[in-house]
Order: C-alpha cells, then structure tokens, then sequence
C-alpha cells in the first residue's frame, strides 16, 4: 500500500543553487529506502519536504489520512532546561496496552549509553543529544520512519543493534546515511540524489553499484547514437531543407528534439593524487604511555613503534579514549606516564571531527590559497583552484563563503586542507561523519597510494576493512592489537565452525550416495571448494593469531 507520493518536487535556495528539479518518490509500506548523494545536493532538504518540515518550491505530497511521520532531523532541537526522559516521551503513548513508554525509553536510551535520564538536555554532548533524538524517533509508531545521519555518534555496538533493529521493524524507512554496511544490511532500495534528478534502485548498496554501472553505460550509449544522428540531421539541415513533405517535417521536428535533449551527465570523480613529504625512519615510538581520568583508566602501559606500512583503525566505546590517544600523539594532551617521541621528518596531518579550523568569512579559494597556492602532485604543480575542482568544489562554488557551505561540504574542504599540505603521517578522527560515501571511495583510493602512515579512528566497519591493515581496539582500560581490517577477527573464527558444518554434512551425503557415481562426483567436488576454503581460513587465522603474539612481544 502507497504511504506517501511526492510527485514534480523542485527546490533552489537561488538562482545559480538548484537542489532539484521536478523530482517523484512514493514510499511503500516494507519499504526501507537509503537516500544517497554528494554532500550539498539537497538530500537533508528532500527529507525535510517530505516530513512536512519545509515546503517545495513546486510538486506535491500526497499523504494517507491515516499515515503518519516520525522525523530525525540531523540537528535535533529540545527543551535544554527539560530533563532527557521528559523529552524523549513527550507526546508519546503506548504502542499497546502492554507497553510501557517510559520503561521502554529508558531501555533505549541505556542501549545508547545515557543512563543518567534525569540528567538537563542542556548538559548533554553534540552526540548524546542526537542519540536521545533517535530514540525519541525510535518510540514514536508512526507509519513512516524518516532518519537523516543516524549513524553519525554511534559507535560499532550501537550501529549493530540499530541495524537489527530497522531490519526487524514492519515501519518503512527513509534513511540517509554513509555506512555502506549499514546500508547494504537494511535497505531493499536505494536511491540516488544527483544533477538535481532522482534515480531509483531495487536493492542494497552492492546491487546499487552494480545497477548504476549499468544505467550510465545504457545512457552513454544512447548519447553517443543520439549525438551521431544530431550531426548528421545538422548536416542535412545545412543544406537547406525545407518542410515540404510529411517525411521532412518529422525529420525537422526530430532535429529540434535532439537539439533539446538532456544531455548525459555522468557523476564526477574525486581525483586527488597522493602528495607527501619525505618521511624519515624514525616515524613516532611510543613508549609505555598511560592516561586517566579520575578512577577512569583510558589506557595503561601502550607500547608501540609506528612502520611506514601502518594503516591503522581505532575502534572503541564512545568515552574510552580513542580521541584522546590521537591528541596525546599531536602533543595536544599529556600522558599520565610514559614518552611519545616523534621523528625529525615527521610530518602530521590532522582532520579533526569538528572542522572547526575553517573560517566562516572566508571564500572557498581563500580558505585553499591559505594552505597552498599550488599543489605538488604526481603529474606536476596545479593551482588551488584547480584541486578545488577535482574535490566538486567548482566555478562559482569556489567564491562562495564557507559559513554558507552545508556540513558536509564544510567537511570536504576541511579534507581538502588536511591532504594538500603534503603530510607523511595522517591522523584522521571520525573521517566518516558527514563525508557522503562519493568522497569517502575516493579518499580510500588516495589513501591506496599515500606513501606515509595512516591512524584514523572510526566507526565505520567497511572504511575499516577498506583501509586498516591493523585494529588498535580499546577494551577496559588496555589497547588490544589485532592484525588485519575490522571484519577479519569479528568473523574468521565463526566462518571457519561453518566451513566445518559444511563438510561434515557434505561426508554423510557422500556416505549415502557411494552407489551413484554422477551424484557422489558432484558431492566430491563440493567438498574439495569448501576444504580449500576453510585451508585457506586456517591459514588467515594462524597468521594473524602470530602476528598479534609478536607484536604483544614487542616484535615488529
């Protein structure tokens, strides 16, 4: 059954800012949708048209009587003087006679780690604000769920559960976000924001890919045959023709259409190369540091020497440190205990969550020409303003002033900054937040190719596996270390107990079939895959598992 139709949307905030432009959705019931996009095209606008928060400049909604909409803005608004559990279930009633309101939004609110309910929302963080805002989303039994940024502030457990959750909830779903996991898991359809058009895709973010690579192929094609034939009906128009037939006359209106059409734009790439400075042996060592705060050990007696190889991931419970080994790395904050000794040639690039080294007066190339006014990359020196472009920031955009930039453009530029001041070590908090996922595959792309280290703290498990090829987990107190990207420990020991199963069921249906020799053929075949899957899982499992021993060892 159709929930809500959006017909012909179109929104600009001026006239050289056309977010989009005669833009169609309808949301079904069992529909869990994923908006995506590059971050300044309209998406947290579409979603706030559609929640009935902003009107479009033309279109239409049509809603069912019946139907209503829950709404998670991306900068939740509350009562600061009210307390958190107050304002969570305010309006709020029961789903059902056996439920409990309160008692269910102080579960969820635990789940999200505040358990201090009574506490001001005005004592809240940024963070614990936006999550109090999810659950008072997640209570309300509205027909439709509209989420923008939910991710954003959870880390690993609390995605987990929030994933199971809107998988298992009969409630459609609007959600952005740029977790592609999280996306794959709970979508059954994405769709794209992008040239001010829409384009919609039946699936997760794998077949999303996949769908889209075919789409911009058919297109290009079709371009290509179009643009053919255009020069050749402008030929035959040159010479004169003239409209006196029935023929001639299709012919002449069939070169006005091809002279109209909407040409091809196909999305374009991020391209920055790989700059850095010469980066020493001596890269940073640290030595038994320890931090607390209060009876609240961080971490105790960490020992480590960075190689130029290291790319390594951070993961951690929201509080347990992670932000703040990073600071005691760039010298921002002291250790308890213990040296960080950082090398001569050393030099750190650091892109913090907050982007708060951007000045809001500046224009976008002021704010470029500060860093460097030219860039050294692998193919040679280009301007500023040319390495703007390559990160969508282009023409008019580049005089634009950065108070006017939404979040996540801000976020891109403050990227930018980070990577064209040529570092050899990048220290990269939370690149993931507000980064929409065409920025995020290309700078996994330029980290692909960076000559230098790379220490980045993140949520975000495909960026992880993308990008780390060693987990530093904070776990009660200690950094634990582990070899390989965020999945390898979280599912190797669980695939190899299914490769097992397998071949124990595939051994009785080979006991059962030694008669039929076609069947046992087929049976034996099945089983060599899986054997030589599982061999090579061992083999994963025992490499890391001696690593890791080395490294406790203090072995490199």
């Amino acid at each position: 059954m159709n929930l809500l139709t959006a017909e012909n949307l179109s929104k600009s905030y001026n006239t050289d800012k056309i977010l989009f432009d005669n833009v169609s959705l309808g949301i079904n019931e069992g529909d869990k949708i994923g908006l995506i996009g590059i971050n300044g095209t309209g998406k947290s606008t579409l979603l706030k048209i559609l929640a009935g928060e902003e009107e479009p400049d033309n279109g239409k909604l049509t809603k069912g009587n019946a139907v209503r909409i829950a709404y998670l803005p991306q900068n939740p608004e509350f009562d600061e003087g009210e307390s958190v559990i107050s304002e969570v279930i305010k309006g709020k009633k029961a789903k059902n006679e056996f439920w409990d309101t309160e008692g269910e939004a102080r579960s969820l609110l635990a789940k999200f780690e505040i358990d201090d309910v009574e506490a001001k929302v005005g004592t809240l963080s940024g963070g614990q604000k936006k999550r109090a805002a999810l659950v008072r989303t997640l209570l309300d039994d509205a027909e439709i769920l509209i989420l923008d940024e939910p991710t954003n502030h959870l880390d690993t457990a609390m995605s987990e559960w929030l994933e199971d959750y809107l998988k298992k909830m009969k409630q459609a779903l609007l959600i952005i976000t740029h977790d592609r996991y999280f996306l794959d898991q709970v979508t059954n359809k994405i769709v794209e924001l992008t040239h001010g058009k829409l384009y919609s895709y039946v699936g997760g973010y794998l077949k999303y890919l996949e769908l889209k690579a075919e789409r911009e192929e058919m297109e290009i094609a079709t371009e290509r045959k179009n643009a053919a034939l255009f020069k050749k009906d402008l030929a035959w128009m040159m010479r004169g023709a003239r409209a006196r037939s029935t023929k001639q006359k299709a012919h002449i209106e069939r070169f006005e259409e091809l002279k109209n059409r909407d040409k091809i734009v196909v999305d374009k790439e991020i391209v920055v190369d790989s700059v850095s400075s010469r980066l020493g042996k001596q890269i940073i060592e640290i030595e038994n540091i320890s931090k607390a705060y209060g009876d609240k050990t961080l971490f105790a007696d960490f020992t480590y020497l960075f190689r130029r190889i290291d790319r390594i991931g951070i993961i951690g419970k929201n509080g347990s440190g992670k932000s703040t080994l990073l600071k005691t790395i760039l010298g921002e904050v002291a250790p308890d205990s213990g040296n960080i000794i950082i090398g001569q040639t050393a030099k750190i690039g650091y892109f913090s969550q907050d982007s708060g080294e951007l000045d809001p007066s500046q224009t976008v190339i002021e704010s470029a020409k500060d860093i460097a006014e030219y860039v050294q990359t692998k193919d040679g020196t280009i301007s500023a303003s040319k390495m703007l472009e390559r990160f969508l920031f282009e023409g008019a955009m580049q005089y634009t002033k950065i108070e006017k930039l939404s979040g996540g453009e801000r976020r891109r530029l403050a990227l930018l900054h980070t990577l064209i001041s040529a570092p050899n070590i990048l220290i990269l908090d939370e690149p993931t937040n507000d980064l929409d996922i065409t920025t995020l595959s290309i700078l996994e792309d330029y980290l692909d190719g960076f000559d230098g280290v790379v220490i980045t703290v993140s949520h975000d498990r495909y960026f992880l596996d993308r990008v780390a090829n060693r987990i530093f987990s904070f776990e009660n107190g200690h950094i634990k270390i582990y070899e390989g990207g965020y999945s390898d420990f979280d599912t190797i020991d669980e695939d190899i107990e299914k490769l097992n199963t397998a071949i124990e069921r595939l051994d009785e249906e080979i006991a059962e079939n030694a008669s039929r020799y076609s069947k046992l053929e087929e049976l034996m075949v099945e089983k060599e895959k899986l054997e030589k899957e599982l061999e090579q899982k061992e083999e994963r499992w025992l490499y890391l598992t001696e690593l890791n021993e080395k490294i406790r060892a203090g072995g490199k």
